[in-house]
């Protein structure tokens, strides 16, 4: 199962869905966009999510899907920007949350 747009919990103006004309590119192919999540960009939380749930070899359900989400938004601590030490964060955390 893949996580959609449409599944999301926030997507009621939360989030961004339109790459910046800087250059800020939604599939992440190189620079910054590769290492940071930009929280409030809807595309990046997306495939972030999209991948870390089967790497990390989680169950891919909505409910995870969306615990993920939660995560993210409300319990990553808002001084960590790269996407390993998010996802470092989240495995650390996710059994208590």
């Amino acid at each position: 199962m893949e996580f959609q747009r449409s599944q999301m919990l926030y997507d009621n103006g939360y989030y961004k869905w339109h790459a910046h004309d800087d250059r800020d590119n939604p599939y992440y192919r190189g620079g910054t966009d590769a290492r940071q999540l930009n929280r409030t960009e809807g595309y990046e939380v997306l495939y972030f999510i999209n991948h870390f749930v089967p790497k990390h070899r989680f169950r891919q359900d909505l409910p995870t899907y969306r615990k993920v989400e939660q995560i993210i938004r409300y319990h990553v601590p808002s001084n960590i920007h790269k996407r390993e030490l998010i996802a470092k964060w989240i495995l650390d955390n996710f059994s208590r949350l």
